[in-house]
C-alpha cells in the first residue's frame, strides 16, 4: 500500500510538472531538461533469475529491486542474447544479437566501431552519458577502432557524473557493478546471518554443505549490488529527479556456477528485469512476455524521442511499460532467441562450443553446433565453468551416486538437438528430443530457430561459423597499445 501510494504521488507530480511545461513554453532550464527522461542502466554481473525478495527467493533481501518492481514493472521472462559477459553486454549496447557482431560475439574481444552503440546515438541528441566500474567487457577498445568503452566515459562515481553534466541535458548512466561475479569471500553470506538451511539449491546442483555455503556467498554478492542501486536511487530522490528517470535493474548473464553461465539453460540466460518510470509507467505490474535484453536499446531511444537505427534486430518494448497492463501484453512476444559461440579458451585450438537456442512458454530447444566438442571445456580443467567451490566439490564427488547425474548435465558432451518440457521439467534436467511423441514439436521450434538465424544473418547457419573460432581472443597475455582496458 505504501508503495503504491508513493506511485501515485510521484505520477501526480510528474503529471504536474508535464502540465506546467504546456502552460508555460518559456520554462526555465531545469524544467526543459525534464522533457526528456534521465535513463539510468544498472547491470549486475553474473545473476540469475528468481535471485530477488520479490521473485520468491527466501533468503536474498533485495529492497531497492523490489521497489523498483513494485514501483514499475516486474518481467519474469528477461533473457540475455548471450550468457557471457561481453557478447551480452554487446547486445544490449547495440540492439543487436550478438552474433551480428563479429569479433564482438566473444568473451574478451573488440566491439567494431560499425556497430552503433545507444550511449553514442543518446550523446549526439543532447544526452550527458557515461558509465563506471564494468562497462563494456571484458575486453579491449583499440582493436575495434574505438577511442573509449563503448558504455561511455568512464566516471568514478554516480556523483561525479553528475557534477559534469550541462545544467538543461538529461543523462544516460550505466551503472556496472562486479557482483556477484567471482571470487567470494568464503563464509561470507553465513556471517551475514544467512542460514545454512534456507540456502535453495537449483535442481541441477548437489545438496551438499559445501555448495549451500557458496550460494550463500552469491546472495551476500547479490544484495551488496541491491544496497549500491539504493544509494543512486536515494541521490536521484535528493535531487529531485527520480520521478523522471528511467530506471532498469538487471543482470548481465546467469550465476557463476556449472550448467549456469556460458550455458542456454535458464539458469544461464534468464535474468531479472524490473523498469521503474513513474512519469509514464503504471505501477504494480508483471509482465509475462519474453524480452531480450537487446531490446533495451531500441526502448532507451524510443523513450528519448528517438527512432531505433535500421541495424537494430532489438524491438522496443516501450509500448508494453506504457499499456497498463499485466500478464502477456503483447501476443507476438511468445518467444525469445539466445545463443553462445567462445567464453574462453579452454578447448584444444582455442575454440568455443556454438549453440543457438529458441525459448517459449512451454519449451527449450537447443541446437549444438560442435557435438563433439566439451561443453564445458576440455576435462583438464573444464574452464568454461568459473573456478568455485561448488565446481571443485563436483569434479571430487563425480562418482558418487548423487553426483554423478549432475555432474554429467554440467560438465559431460551433449546431443546436437536438446528438447525440454518446461511443462513436466522446468529445471530442464531431462532431455526428450529423442522421444517419438516430441518430433513434431522439436521439428517446428528448429524451423523457427533457423530462420530467424538466417533471416539475422547468423553466419553459424550461413555457412562461415567457424569464422568465431579465428577471431582474437585478448585475454591473457594482450597487450594494448594504450590503456584501453574495458
Amino acid at each position: 500500500m505504501n508503495a503504491e501510494k508513493f506511485s501515485r504521488r510521484s505520477f501526480l507530480k510528474a503529471f504536474g510538472v508535464a502540465s506546467a511545461l504546456l502552460a508555460h513554453p518559456a520554462a526555465s532550464p531545469a524544467s526543459q531538461k525534464r522533457n526528456r527522461p534521465n535513463i539510468l542502466f544498472c547491470i549486475a554481473d553474473d545473476w540469475s533469475w528468481p535471485h530477488a525478495s520479490i521473485a520468491g527467493a527466501k533468503v536474498i533481501k533485495t529492497p531497492t529491486f523490489d521497489r523498483v518492481a513494485s514501483e514499475g514493472v516486474l518481467f519474469e521472462n528477461a533473457f540475455v542474447s548471450a550468457p557471457s559477459c561481453t557478447p551480452s553486454r554487446g547486445a544490449i549496447l547495440t540492439g543487436q544479437w550478438h552474433w551480428r557482431l563479429e569479433q564482438g560475439c566473444n568473451l574478451w574481444s573488440t566491439l567494431p566501431a560499425k556497430f552503433g552503440v545507444y550511449p553514442d546515438m543518446l550523446e549526439k541528441a543532447g544526452y550527458h552519458v557515461g558509465f563506471t566500474r564494468k562497462g563494456w567487457g571484458p575486453g579491449y577498445d583499440e582493436p575495434g577502432g574505438r577511442t573509449r568503452n563503448p558504455a561511455g566515459p568512464r566516471f568514478k562515481d554516480f556523483a561525479g557524473f553528475l557534477e559534469k553534466r550541462p545544467e538543461t541535458a538529461p543523462f544516460c548512466f550505466w551503472f556496472g557493478s562486479h557482483d556477484p561475479h567471482r571470487s567470494y569471500q568464503w563464509r561470507s553470506g553465513l556471517d551475514s546471518g544467512m542460514n545454512l538451511d534456507d540456502a535453495e539449491v537449483p535442481a541441477h546442483l548437489p545438496d551438499s554443505e559445501q555448495v549451500r555455503t557458496d550460494i550463500c556467498d552469491y546472495y551476500w554478492e547479490v544484495q551488496r549490488f541491491d544496497s549500491e542501486v539504493g544509494r543512486l536511487l536515494k541521490l536521484l530522490e535528493e535531487k529531485d529527479e527520480l520521478d523522471n528517470t528511467l530506471v532498469v535493474i538487471t543482470g548481465d548473464n546467469g550465476l557463476p556456477f556449472p550448467r549456469c553461465k556460458s550455458n542456454l539453460y535458464d539458469r544461464g540466460t534468464n535474468v531479472p528485469l524490473a523498469v521503474r518510470w513513474p512519469a509514464k509507467v503504471r505501477p504494480g505490474r508483471v509482465a509475462k512476455d519474453f524480452i531480450s535484453l537487446s531490446d533495451l536499446a531500441p526502448t532507451f531511444l524510443e523513450a528519448a524521442g528517438l527512432k531505433p537505427t535500421a541495424e537494430m534486430t532489438g524491438k522496443s518494448f516501450l509500448d508494453i511499460l506504457t499499456s497498463g497492463k499485466s500478464g502477456q501484453v503483447d501476443g507476438d512476444r511468445d518467444k525469445v532467441f539466445t545463443a553462445m559461440e567462445r567464453h574462453t579458451i579452454r578447448r584444444a585450438g582455442g575454440v568455443g562450443y556454438p549453440m543457438r537456442a529458441i525459448r517459449t512458454h512451454d519449451y527449450l530447444y537447443i541446437r549444438n553446433f560442435k557435438p563433439d566438442r566439451w561443453p564445458a571445456g576440455d576435462p583438464e580443467g573444464y574452464g568454461d565453468i568459473d573456478g568455485s567451490p561448488t565446481k571443485t566439490y563436483m569434479m571430487q564427488n563425480r562418482n558418487q551416486p548423487k553426483v554423478k547425474k549432475l555432474f554429467e548435465l554440467a560438465f559431460a558432451k551433449r546431443p546436437a538437438e536438446e528438447l525440454y518440457d518446461l511443462r513436466e521439467d522446468p529445471h530442464q534436467l531431462n532431455n526428450v528430443a529423442d522421444q517419438a511423441e516430441y518430433l513434431d514439436v522439436k521439428m517446428k521450434l528448429a524451423a523457427t530457430l533457423t530462420e530467424k538465424l538466417k533471416a539475422t544473418k547468423d553466419p553459424r547457419v550461413l555457412g562461415n561459423g567457424d569464422i568465431f573460432d579465428k577471431y582474437p581472443y585478448y585475454g591473457g597475455g594482450y597487450k594494448p597499445k594504450a590503456d584501453q582496458k574495458s
